[in-house]
């Protein structure tokens, strides 16, 4: 037992300053599942790197490859101005580039009129797009509603 006790505060003492340094390792970790499909083309490197993001936070993404995803940014109502490199839907709304998980949830818990959810072009530091080494940019998130408006729903200065 006490080998036991001694395993159980070993790994409470390196996952703590773990955690502390990171709070993304902690966000998401639930066990509900979500469900969201991701059209992308075949040959966008950053498009995966985004699903592998979704699904450590509990997404069953449907992997589409598409020959022109242009299509889908037309019938999700994608405004040319917030477009990205893939488009995705959950829920009956759209997702438009590296939305972090945490963001995609946080609407899913309160949709209110959103219908869009995007962060456009492709920011350095952005979920799929954080290469070691490679610098981050500070970026936003933005939401659309029915009516079109445009609002921000999160800012990260440091991701």
């Amino acid at each position: 037992m006490r080998t036991l006790n001694s395993f159980i505060l070993l790994i409470y003492l390196i996952a703590t300053p773990v955690a502390a340094a990171n709070p993304f390792w902690l966000e998401g970790k639930t066990d509900q599942r979500y469900s969201i499909t991701v059209y992308r083309s075949a040959t966008c490197g950053c498009c995966k790197g985004w699903i592998d993001h979704l699904e450590q936070h509990n997404f069953d993404v449907k992997d589409v490859t598409v020959d022109d995803v242009d299509e889908f940014k037309r019938q999700f109502d994608v405004p040319p101005k917030a477009a990205s490199c893939h488009t995705a839907i959950v829920n009956g709304v759209a997702i438009e580039g590296h939305v972090p998980a945490q963001d995609i949830k946080r609407m899913l818990g309160d949709p209110g009129d959103i219908r869009l959810l995007t962060v456009p072009a492709m920011p350095s530091g952005t979920p799929g797009m954080d290469s070691p080494g490679a610098p981050s940019q500070a970026f936003r998130v933005f939401s659309i509603d029915r009516n079109n408006n445009v609002g921000v729903f999160n800012s990260y200065q440091d991701y």
